[in-house]
């Protein structure tokens, strides 16, 4: 049996090459069996995160805004796997997937913290126009260890600066490998 796998995608462009690494992605995962769900977080409706502290993991809609969160809180609670991909901007992931992020915090408020551990996995699939995915390794690393999700590892597209250049590059077939690798 599949698993059941989310994928934020942070990037601004459906056609980007961050979206080219997502295609790649979720056509090697659909080979192997498992079912992917995207979101293409540019497009909804997602507002920041409040800081309130007032969210419960229970609920259906576990944070106090109502928002197009609404959307992502059901598929990541009956996640096997959660994909994050984005852009590099300044060193690190996009303000459309670190907001998404931010806002996850409420799965592990309340009565029950349904985000950290539970089985579940994710790896990073990032384009960028440069090579300089340092910092963003450390907060995704530290990010994995928090959620005791296992990491399954990054695909790191460097040298992407017009939408396009991805194609042809090994990243294309490495992030197809990483989905078709998902069992």
């Amino acid at each position: 049996m599949g698993k059941k796998i989310v994928i934020l995608n942070g990037s601004p462009r459906k056609k980007g090459n961050t979206s080219a690494l997502v295609k790649s992605f979720t056509e090697g995962a659909e080979s192997a069996g498992n079912t992917v769900t995207e979101f293409f977080l540019s497009g909804m409706d997602i507002h920041g995160c409040k800081g309130c502290f007032g969210g419960h993991s229970s609920r259906e809609c576990p944070c106090v805004q109502k928002d197009d969160m609404a959307q992502i809180y059901p598929a990541v609670k009956e996640s096997d796997v959660v994909i994050l991909t984005t852009p590099l901007y300044y060193w690190n992931m996009s303000g459309q997937i670190r907001t998404a992020i931010d806002r996850l915090f409420a799965l592990e408020e309340g009565d029950g913290n349904l985000l950290r551990g539970h089985d579940r996995s994710s790896a990073l699939l990032m384009a960028a126009e440069g090579n300089g995915f340092d910092d963003v390794l450390l907060y995704y690393d530290h990010l994995m260890e928090h959620l005791r999700w296992k990491n399954l590892g990054h695909v790191l597209a460097g040298g992407n600066g017009d939408v396009g250049d991805i194609e042809g590059k090994p990243e294309l077939k490495e992030a197809y490998e990483l989905g078709r690798a998902i069992k």
